[in-house]
């Protein structure tokens, strides 16, 4: 990813993706003070803070997690999977259709990267079936953070992240932003649905829609309220954390919002680095929760655009780059 000049630390251990450029202080507002305040820590090194009970919060009543009768892949299809080659014939029908019909890769990009990456990305963060190791991030949220491990919950973890990258997608041109909305929406509900008929063996179709309607209706207000803390403060965002992600429930621990805040706000900061050429590519992963993203200079954010429209310039002045690859949108901002 171009965030290659940001420095993230790991522990004790300073990871840096590129360039060797030193250390830069990040401020952000903590939700109780308005003095800014160095971001130091990683989002799970501040839920070590936490006293809250070290059992996750059980809402189930004591029952385990359900057993998926189907494991659903990440991806069901195998033009999506890392290990698939198209092949050579159809590569070469594909640039010449492409090439022949002057098709607007920048919309048809869409599908491929919003509609299956992008939802890869986000679903991955809080997946978790019965008698299976959780991921790191999963940890983060289910374990760190002490939400419940349930569908539902699950849903809530995957709309977080979508709702980042909207906010990415929000600020490209108006006509591809809204295109890798939707693909992104669309893909999310498909899935959804086949995973509560295979997954969960809801076997009634008018139960499956109105599961559906109601996922639909936290993902609207999910995204307002964000939407609200995301352009006003750190309070009023932490109190749309709290409503959504923990369910508005009475024993929640500061800490843990404290440490949500700060891992939106990362990733969120990482996004905004990005230009659009790179982010409508793909060139994007969520920062884990036990890494810490710190705020690059004047400097350093123009050495990062002159690194990105070197690349790019390179690209768009050779004469054998493919149909396929080529783009409109901009590499600079």
């Amino acid at each position: 990813m171009t965030a290659g000049l940001f420095i993230r630390k790991q522990g004790f251990q300073t990871l840096q993706l590129s360039a060797k450029l030193g250390r830069i202080s990040f401020y952000s507002t903590n939700i109780n003070s308005e003095t800014p305040q160095p971001q130091t820590e990683s989002p799970q090194s501040i839920v070590s803070k936490s006293h809250l009970s070290t059992d996750p919060i059980d809402l189930t009543k004591g029952s385990s997690v359900r057993q998926a009768a189907k494991i659903r892949p990440l991806s069901h299809s195998k033009y999506e999977s890392k290990d698939y080659q198209l092949p050579k014939w159809k590569e070469a029908l594909g640039e010449f259709v492409i090439k022949t019909f002057k098709l607007d890769m920048d919309k048809v990009r869409a599908g491929p990267v919003a509609g299956s990456y992008f939802y890869k990305l986000c679903k991955e963060q809080g997946l978790q079936y019965e008698n299976e190791p959780l991921s790191n991030t999963a940890q983060f949220f289910y374990q760190d953070l002490k939400l419940p491990r349930t569908f539902s919950q699950w849903f809530q973890i995957t709309i977080l992240h979508e709702w980042m990258l909207m906010v990415r997608m929000r600020a490209m041109p108006f006509k591809y932003g809204r295109n890798y909305q939707q693909k992104l929406v669309d893909r999310t509900f498909t899935d959804i649905e086949l995973r509560l008929f295979e997954e969960m063996k809801v076997n009634s179709g008018s139960i499956v829609d109105q599961y559906l309607k109601d996922f639909n209706s936290q993902l609207r207000g999910a995204v307002f309220a964000y939407d609200e803390g995301f352009f006003t403060d750190d309070a009023t965002l932490a109190t749309a954390l709290w409503r959504n992600l923990f369910s508005g429930r009475k024993n929640i621990d500061m800490v843990h919002l404290e440490a949500m805040v700060r891992y939106v706000r990362s990733q969120l900061y990482v996004l905004s680095m990005l230009s659009d050429r790179e982010f409508a590519m793909g060139q994007f992963k969520f920062v884990p929760a036990n890494e810490t993203v710190e705020k690059l200079t004047t400097e350093q954010i123009e050495q990062l655009k002159k690194k990105v429209a070197e690349k790019y310039q390179s690209l768009d002045n050779n004469v054998k780059i493919l149909p396929s690859e080529r783009s409109n949108l901009s590499y600079t901002n």
